[in-house]
């Protein structure tokens, strides 16, 4: 019923897919969403600056594992050559598909020059998209888009003219967020939109982005608008389950929401992976923003998140896992 993702020569298969997410999909989540179905993840976003310098920060971002693949690493900047530079680098570290933010609208990026505001100078985007093509000739390269930047601008010029300009040069895929930048993540994503950009390219990759919040909300995004994969962002974060329960819905079958045992099974594997990877100080800091979300899945949110929020050692992470996990709750 759903056929399955590629991204140039690149295989991926099930076509609901792992989005870049600024804290979250790091190394140890992406390997947790691997272990759930995730056929495709996509890095955090990474400042094209930070690989004109060696840095801890850089090794940690750049880090893959074999379990790892497909991925594509995400870079953001303002200038061509740059950009270039940073996508060779990502390409020699062994990454899948280098894909260039042009979406994100967080207020000191775009004050930067940097993400979403690069969706209303479209000749600039282009000319990164041509300078990024040249530098990793081996690889494909795909583009994260928004609708306009202004809310008002109905007719999307920019956007067309990036999506068209990008495609001619060579790209292999557009992920589109159905919202402005302008609108951040208020509001409903425009879905019609994302149908109307599927029939402008009907030949090409598109994957669409936006009000993904469950499994059964991705699923709808391809047979209501016709895209060819859907990027899980905000809805995956602490609920990993989503790519499992996606598979089982696309095969007729019930989705199967964790229990307290495999929650608790799933965390604490997560905890082990974060610690193993980047020590037990920054594996704490990391897992206790992420209890924040994991706790959407028990059975008493509220009182599993504010707990989590208190927690600040090891000590306090383990009572917190053994008081909300330890026993199925009854």
């Amino acid at each position: 019923m759903f056929k399955p993702l590629k991204i140039g020569e690149v295989e991926v298969g099930f076509p609901v897919v792992l989005a870049s997410l600024a804290g979250y999909s790091d190394l140890a989540y992406r390997l947790i969403c691997r272990s759930l179905s995730a056929p495709y993840c996509t890095t955090e976003a990474m400042l094209d600056r930070q690989f004109l310098m060696e840095s801890r920060l850089l090794h940690r971002l750049v880090r893959l594992d074999d379990g790892d693949h497909p991925v594509a690493g995400q870079i953001m900047g303002s200038e061509p050559a740059v950009m270039a530079q940073a996508a060779a680098v990502l390409s020699r570290s062994g990454f899948d598909v280098i894909d260039l933010n042009f979406a994100c609208p967080v207020r000191k990026v775009l004050a930067r020059k940097r993400g979403g505001y690069l969706m209303a100078h479209p000749d600039r985007v282009l000319d990164i998209v041509k300078a990024v093509l040249e530098a990793v000739p081996d690889r494909p390269v795909t583009l994260k888009l928004r609708r306009a930047f202004q809310e008002k601008d109905t007719s999307s010029q920019a956007f067309w003219k990036i999506a068209h300009g990008a495609f001619k040069a060579g790209i292999a895929a557009i992920c589109v967020h159905a919202r402005s930048v302008e609108q951040k993540y208020r509001g409903p994503a425009d879905w019609a939109f994302l149908a109307r950009v599927k029939r402008e390219f009907p030949d090409r990759t598109v994957i669409g982005s936006g009000d993904v919040h469950t499994a059964a909300d991705a699923l709808r995004m391809i047979e209501q608008t016709g895209v060819d994969g859907v990027m899980a962002a905000r809805g995956a974060i602490g609920n990993p389950w989503i790519f499992r329960q996606a598979r089982e819905i696309a095969a007729g079958r019930e989705p199967r929401a964790p229990g307290i045992d495999e929650q608790r099974e799933l965390i604490s594997l997560h905890f082990r992976t974060a610690c193993d990877l980047y020590g037990p100080g920054r594996g704490l800091r990391i897992m206790r923003n992420f209890g924040i979300y994991y706790a959407r899945q028990h059975p008493h949110p509220a009182r599993a998140r504010m707990a989590v929020i208190k927690v600040r050692s090891e000590t306090d992470w383990r009572d917190w896992l053994e008081t909300f996990y330890g026993q199925p709750d009854s």
